[in-house]
């Protein structure tokens, strides 16, 4: 068959792409091995978050006598979690399939494979192979978890997160090895429901190393009072899973001192992995680096016609970049003539309790580039809504450059705050200043309203502190 435009992998950059083609007049097939949707809807953001919120229940519910309600003693049923997380994740992929019917888009069940001539040949699960043809072929073949040489994931007493989304039994006790958001969010995860939980960062910041430290500060408190021990600066040195508990050596870097944990599961959380092998890149000559895809700032390969998008290029690991990506690449080759996509001011979130958000700069890096800045900071513990709710732990930061007033990075962590940084993400786009945020008119009360107050921090006119 022949098409105007082919995708491998419908994760949220692929389906994207398919989708804005198909909306731009274009003839669209896309190649999935597994089911749509990907990683993300099908063992990413979606299931992960579903479990997420069963944890945020199961809080709720050990708290309400907080909240004046009185309640018999609330116990985890992981099984119906689990349950739970994977029909959320089923029902998501089943109007990705909806939306291609929608859009005219075929689906073609099976491997991918680049071939000469613009062409993909596609290996189905019974081994017959066909090959199709079309101008502009896209990789968003997504990622995997990254493996450690001394943490080899087996898949029953080391996982990665797709097993850790399906386990048949909660753990008594489970090792997270990386702090970054995928191991942090199951920390909190499994520590809720009951799960004695450790986290072993190799990097000196421990939770959330990439974030403003004082973030990870601030969530490092909240994870060791929920009884979350935290072992940064600490390397894995081995994993022996021979006897009946599984036993991890890791040493503080800084002490140098070994030490022996005992656990039922190691969690492997140590980034994601592209997935770019016996896809055909080497018989192409598509040039790749460090494991990534190289590509133009609308996602051009080397290679005319050949285009790749999401966790196989150098941008980061998240599903709305890929969706962003996707459709600048489109637009491109559809002649639409869209803007680079500014990766300075693409919003992190992390969604365990509390949640984290932020953009841009952290206050080190911002120093470090030169600029002379305003910081400021609200505590909600000063918020109203933040008490009427109960959610009184964390704070917005905010940074500013001081000549000019732009608006160079803002650090969150409390209830609600990934709904929260969108407004810093369009302001920062219009080039908004730190002096139309405090006459911007937030509602009360609000969690929102945290914003305005720490921006006015910054300038000395907060009311509220």
């Amino acid at each position: 068959m022949k098409y105007d435009v082919i995708v491998i992998g419908t994760g949220p950059g692929g389906y994207v792409a398919a989708i804005r083609a198909s909306q731009l007049g274009k003839k669209v097939a896309v190649v999935e091995r597994e089911s749509v949707g990907g990683i993300c809807l099908n063992w990413g953001c979606i299931p992960t978050k579903a479990l997420l919120k069963s944890a945020q229940v199961f809080d709720y519910i050990s708290h309400a006598k907080d909240y004046g309600i009185q309640v018999g003693t609330p116990k985890a049923d992981f099984k119906k979690m689990i349950k739970r997380s994977r029909d959320v994740a089923g029902g998501m992929s089943k109007g990705i399939d909806f939306l291609f019917r929608k859009n005219k888009i075929e689906v073609l069940a099976g491997n991918g494979k680049l071939l000469r001539g613009k062409k993909v040949q596609v290996t189905d699960t019974e081994g017959k192979v066909t090959t199709h043809e079309a101008e502009h072929i896209i990789v968003a073949t997504g990622g995997r978890s990254k493996q450690l040489p001394t943490v080899k994931i087996d898949g029953e007493k080391i996982i990665g997160y797709r097993k850790a989304m399906s386990l048949p039994t909660q753990p008594k006790k489970m090792v997270v090895v990386g702090a970054g958001a995928i191991g942090v969010e199951f920390a909190y995860f499994y520590n809720a429901i009951g799960t004695e939980v450790v986290v072993v960062e190799f990097l000196e910041q421990g939770l959330l190393p990439r974030e403003d430290p004082d973030i990870s500060k601030e969530l490092k408190k909240t994870f060791q009072k929920a009884g979350i021990k935290v072992m940064a600066n600490t390397s894995v040195e081995s994993v022996n899973t021979s006897g009946k508990q599984v036993k991890v050596s890791v040493k503080n870097r800084k002490q140098d001192k070994l030490e022996e944990i005992d656990c039922d599961v190691v969690l492997s959380a140590v980034g994601v992995q592209a997935n770019i092998e016996d896809i055909g890149l080497e018989a192409l000559g598509i040039k790749t680096e460090n494991g990534l895809i190289t590509v133009d700032d609308f996602y051009r390969t080397n290679v005319p016609g050949i285009y790749a998008i999401g966790d196989v290029t150098p941008g980061p690991a998240l599903a709305h970049v890929a969706s962003a990506e996707a459709i600048i690449c489109v637009e491109q080759f559809c002649g639409k003539n869209p803007e680079a996509l500014d990766y300075g001011n693409i919003p992190s979130c992390t969604y365990c309790n509390p949640e984290v958000a932020s953009v841009g700069f952290t206050e080190e890096a911002a120093k470090a580039a030169g600029y002379e800045i305003r910081v400021g900071k609200f505590p909600f513990s000063a918020s109203g809504k933040a008490s009427a709710s109960g959610h009184k732990g964390g704070f917005v930061k905010v940074i500013y450059d001081a000549k000019y007033g732009e608006w160079l990075g803002t650090h969150m962590i409390g209830a609600n705050v990934t709904e929260m940084i969108a407004e810093v993400v369009a302001a920062r786009k219009l080039e908004t200043t730190g002096h139309e945020i405090i006459k911007t008119v937030h509602p009360h009360p609000t969690m929102s309203e945290a914003i305005m107050e720490a921006t006015a921090a910054a300038y000395d006119e907060v009311i509220h502190l």
